[in-house]
């Protein structure tokens, strides 16, 4: 009896010792989160983006992680393909053990990860895409976007135009929901401004299968007083090359979403536009404060500049902490609530994930490209906050579906 009564209370000493040793094991677990991006299809905005997120996170985890642990993204590479997209999701969430999604760069594989977190009940911050429909009329309570949305954007390029002379516009855009959107939110704005000017055209190339001298041709038939350009990546460069080999962008206003963006303009080196109009992003003149600060860090990290997907893969790891320690947990509808009204401090500027709508009011650099030193970048350029370029409460309203 003597013997039994030991070994019972020496094999209870030993599951107290235990106790807090699977504590302490369970406290280091690292807090997952699942990404996904085309990092094969768009490496030139991928990558660096990657390369954002995994400086911020060298940064928190060397601080101590977020809620004692941890933080770990897991990256996958869905090829630019809404099923496979959604398909690594759930594997992501499932598997992986996932507390929340984030990624996608183009706007109908950020679509469809969105409505599929809205059936499952997946937090998915859109870290990337760019189509009004995200947070307005496809928004839900589980979709989160960082970056400002196309209205946003194309509203600052329309103040730009509305200060022309110009009456007569031609637009070209990828022929998807980003490209839609952003053709319709620039007339929209501009004739709120200017309700003189017509658009004399309109052309819908393939994304990255434009014929661009068949493009050029049919803008310059047109004759446009300007032009609004959506295109992005090789398209762009295909634009930019036979537009500027037949005139096309002779004595016009060009206004241009995105063509400022160092991952877009940088291949064009000497043969970048000049005198466009534009959002991108000037990280060679920013050297002073936060904004100073993240390029320092980058460049000293990476031996590269940053381009603009570097900054917002930081700034998504700087929302996901955000949100985490806000919500104190990793529970999902923790998560979600935190996100919304959530303020943080960024390279940009304070930010805040509107709960109307669950977008956030980070902004833009609008500017006007040249030449210097053998590439293009932007030149008096200036920040726009993102919460001045938003629809009212009351617009938002009518365009969002009722949660």
């Amino acid at each position: 009896m003597k013997r039994k009564t030991f070994l019972k209370t020496l094999l209870g000493v030993a599951t107290l010792a235990a106790l807090p040793l699977a504590k302490v094991a369970h406290a280091e677990d690292p807090i997952i989160i699942g990404e996904i991006n085309h990092y094969k299809r768009l490496a030139a905005f991928a990558e660096p983006y990657k390369k954002g997120i995994e400086l911020r996170l060298k940064e928190v985890n060397a601080a101590g992680g977020v809620l004692g642990r941890p933080i770990e993204f897991v990256f996958r590479d869905d090829q630019g393909k809404p099923g496979e997209a959604i398909k690594i999701a759930e594997e992501l969430m499932t598997s992986e053990g996932a507390v929340m999604l984030t990624g996608t760069i183009l706007s109908n594989v950020g679509l469809a990860i969105s409505s599929y977190a809205a059936e499952k009940g997946y937090v998915y911050l859109a870290s990337e895409p760019l189509a009004d429909a995200l947070v307005w009329s496809a928004g839900n309570p589980y979709t989160f976007r960082l970056r400002a949305s196309t209205y946003m954007q194309a509203s600052m390029l329309a103040e730009a135009a509305a200060k022309t002379d110009a009456v007569k516009y031609a637009t070209i855009a990828p022929n998807y929901a980003y490209g839609k959107d952003a053709v319709a939110a620039f007339k929209s704005a501009l004739t709120k401004l200017r309700p003189d000017v017509e658009f004399v055209a309109e052309q819908w190339p393939a994304v990255f299968k434009i014929d661009a001298g068949a493009e050029v041709q049919a803008l310059e038939r047109a004759k446009p007083d300007a032009i609004y350009n959506v295109t992005f990546g090789p398209d762009l460069a295909k634009f930019v090359r036979e537009g500027t080999d037949r005139g096309l962008f002779d004595g016009r206003n060009v206004y241009g979403l995105l063509s400022g963006e160092p991952e877009y303009i940088d291949p064009l080196g000497e043969e970048a536009p000049e005198g466009w109009t534009v959002t991108g992003y000037p990280w060679y003149d920013l050297d002073s404060g936060p904004e100073g600060e993240f390029v320092a860090a980058y460049q000293a990290e990476y031996d590269d500049h940053p381009r603009l997907g570097s900054l917002v893969g930081y700034m998504t790891v700087q929302s996901i902490v955000a949100a985490l320690e806000k919500a104190g947990s990793t529970e999902t509808e923790a998560i979600r609530a935190a996100f919304e009204d959530l303020q943080l401090a960024t390279p940009m500027g304070e930010i805040t994930y509107r709960s109307i709508d669950n977008q956030s009011t980070a902004g833009a650099y609008v500017g006007t490209t040249t030449v210097r030193d053998g590439r293009g970048v932007m030149v008096d350029w200036e920040y726009k906050d993102g919460a001045d370029y938003l629809p009212s409460d009351e617009e938002v309203q009518a365009l969002r579906p009722a949660e």
